[in-house]
């Protein structure tokens, strides 16, 4: 039978029921070595569990057991003594419903079996050796010497998603034994890309530690982008120089702060994505690690019945209706805050973290109001991925102020203009008109306005680490994920690309051509948008994975970036290079926000004959040039972008626009065009009411 969740103890000592985890015993023995004091403080929330003990293991030492005598409001508490720095250990119930196996004291635990010990749930690092995964108690303290926060505002951000190991593997300049690792992620060659391409956040998928699912390992295969994590307080040590593994999990974390802190050097942003939505663990039949085994009704959404309600497609949900597992977050968050100096976060399945006690989304949600009132974690940047797979979990635009959703409207949007209208209109068919472009452009403003927000609320994305890269959208019309070992099944099928003629790889120069500039097109598309831009690496170097839209297991070449150099990718990083460049231009003059309803328009819409767009032309199909001229705060016209989605080259003519003084026509200098005449047309003047060459398929950008 389960204790009560109350003050039971029979014996009261000088332990203290938070904070969870272990800490220094404020009142224990002197320090053994300098701050390392052996005399802690150990405390975690087992509601499922009776009675707890701790087993640790001190450096060079043997097993031993500790009883957590103390129970109070589900935390069981205890004061532990000759557990220095350096020490495994790990929990394990002593009787109740789910209680495992006693053992006697002397037991090595390295040789128990399969994972007789779980978790520290706020467990510094991670040990594992065999079968036996244990935390680790670690000491804080790095030299953070005058590090600061770029605190970039989300206007200027443009957001880098990348992948710590996949980002150097393969990268000449770096040193073998720096390659695929935090060190090599900060090395000068790869700051040098980085801060030359234009980016100013990197936001690197999941650090946290986690575990592969069995069924990967039963294929030979690895969790590669890490979204199963089985320790929120812990870096992933797999992602360390193999020095800093064999000196220990102090070497790991100083090695992850210096990358954050020669990052911010350079002026870059480190975001982490984080997935708090469920654990390694799985469903009721997976392995019970840490959470199961401490109280999984509490840790985990249920239906009352002892069944797990799945929002998130991987067995279980944490349950943000339990006020310590939201506690569990808000200090997981603010540990990378404050220990790692992390400048804020993208929240994978967002929408889980927010659901009611009826599973609705919420956003109001206690949790979101936790994040706004905290004075840490609300001077942090919050990236929604705002769906998850529950019943209602499409949720984009509805997050509250302070956040920013990955804008999956805005990726549809440009996807189907550029992309599967383009194969439809090569068929004989017909495309989609220019409105729902147009709109994703200004910054999907009806997506954001209700819920108080500005288009600076939308992060405008092409491509993530889900799906096909920038290469594969204009080189497969199907995902190949074969490899994957699930017969091809795995992944998303609406993927709104388009092979432009052959399917995969080609050696033919004229659908190479138009590849080249479709890619070109979508990557000044985006960074013309108003919103938050977001890159996926390699992408600026036409990165393939061979057609595979689902590498999250793929450790190897097809997810890695090649950084061979050849004449097709330093044309797209020119390209690329080239429009973030234009991008900060434009931004050095426009308004600091975009408020839905602006007293005064900054955005003016013009066909190709240069009049006033109608309701007719944004509505027809038929007509896919439009031309955007944009305004500036002092009411000045800014520049001009000319889109034409069609098949055929158009004759434009240039909106009428007198010069600043009034007195004439406004001048244009052609800065980009996508087509391949950019080289010898750039530069170009062309003055306002006067006519200009558009090629078909591309994109003009002037400025004044």
């Amino acid at each position: 039978m389960v204790m009560p969740l109350l003050d039971t103890a029979s014996t009261v000592d000088a332990s203290r029921a938070f904070p969870l985890g272990v800490s220094v015993h404020r009142t224990g023995s002197p320090a053994m070595d300098g701050h390392n004091h052996a005399s802690v403080n150990v405390a975690v929330y087992a509601p499922g569990a009776s009675a707890l003990e701790v087993a640790f293991q001190p450096p060079g030492g043997k097993w031993q057991l500790a009883a957590l005598p103390n129970l109070t409001n589900g935390v069981h508490h205890g004061v532990v003594e000759g557990m220095p720095v350096g020490s495994r250990y790990g929990f394990r119930t002593v009787e109740g419903e789910r209680a495992l196996p006693l053992s006697l004291p002397a037991i090595d635990f390295d040789d128990a079996g399969d994972q007789p010990l779980l978790l520290d749930p706020y467990g510094r690092a991670v040990d594992q050796r065999e079968r036996l995964i244990t935390s680790v108690r670690v000491a804080n303290g790095f030299d953070w010497g005058s590090d600061r926060s770029p605190r970039v505002p989300w206007r200027n951000t443009i957001l880098y998603e990348a992948h710590v190991r996949g980002q150097s593997m393969l990268h000449p300049d770096i040193p073998e034994e720096l390659r695929g690792t935090y060190a090599g992620m900060a090395h000068p060659a790869m700051i040098e890309h980085l801060t030359g391409l234009g980016v100013t956040s990197i936001q690197l998928l999941p650090v946290h530690f986690h575990l592969d699912e069995p069924h990967l390992q039963n294929l030979g295969l690895t969790n590669y982008w890490g979204y199963n994590t089985a320790a929120f307080f812990a870096p992933h040590p797999g992602y360390a120089t193999r020095a800093a593994q064999q000196a220990g999990p102090h070497a790991v974390q100083d090695e992850f702060k210096g990358m954050v802190k020669l990052l911010h050097a350079a002026g870059l942003e480190v975001i982490l994505d984080v997935v708090y939505n469920h654990t390694a663990e799985g469903g009721r039949d997976g392995q019970t690690l840490s959470f199961r085994g401490l109280g999984e009704m509490q840790y985990y959404r249920n239906d009352g019945n002892g069944r797990y309600i799945d929002t998130t497609g991987c067995g279980n949900t944490l349950n943000f209706g339990e006020p310590r597992v939201v506690q569990l977050v808000l200090d997981s968050l603010r540990y990378w805050v404050d220990e790692f100096h992390i400048d804020g976060f993208r929240f994978d399945l967002a929408v889980t973290l927010c659901r009611n006690a009826a599973n609705d989304f919420d956003p109001g949600h206690p949790f979101l109001v936790a994040v706004a009132a905290d004075p840490v974690l609300s001077e942090t940047k919050l990236i929604a991925e705002p769906w998850d797979v529950g019943y209602g979990g499409w949720q984009t635009g509805r997050f509250p102020p302070g956040w920013v959703d990955w804008n999956d409207h805005y990726r549809d949007a440009l996807r189907s203009f550029w992309l599967a209208d383009r194969a439809a209109l090569n068929a004989g068919g017909h495309g989609g008109s220019v409105a729902r472009l147009a709109d994703s452009i200004s910054g999907s403003a009806s997506l954001f306005e209700p819920s108080g927000r500005s288009r600076m609320a939308s992060v405008n994305l092409i491509t993530a680490h889900d799906g096909f890269t920038l290469a594969d959208l204009v080189s497969y019309d199907r995902k190949h994920n074969e490899a994957n070992g699930e017969q091809n099944r795995d992944g998303h099928g609406d993927n709104r690309s388009y092979n432009h003629g052959v399917e995969g790889r080609t050696e033919d120069e004229a659908i190479l051509a138009e590849r080249a500039q479709t890619s070109r097109n979508l990557m000044a598309t985006l960074m013309i948008s108003l919103g938050v831009p977001m890159l996926t690496a390699g992408d600026e170097i036409g990165r393939t994975q061979q057609g595979n839209n689902n590498a999250y297991c793929q450790d190897n070449p097809i997810t890695w970036l090649d950084w061979t150099n050849t004449p097709e990718k330093h044309a797209m990083l020119r390209t690329t290079k080239r429009v973030i460049r234009l991008r900060k231009e434009f931004l050095a003059s426009q308004p600091h926000d975009y408020p839905a309803r602006d007293k005064q328009a900054y955005l003016h819409w013009f066909d190709e004959n240069g009049d006033p767009m109608s309701m007719e032309r944004w509505n027809d199909p038929r007509h896919r040039v439009v031309q955007l001229l944009l305004g500036s705060e002092d009411g000045q016209v800014d520049g001009l972008v000319v889109i034409n989605g069609s098949n055929q080259d158009f004759k434009i003519k240039l909106p009428e626009v007198l010069n600043a003084e009034g007195t004439g026509k406004r001048a244009f200098e052609l800065r980009l065009t996508t087509s391949s005449l950019h080289d010898r047309r750039q530069g170009a003047m062309v003055s306002s009411g006067e006519r200009d060459v558009l090629q078909a398929n591309t994109i003009s950008i002037y400025r004044t």
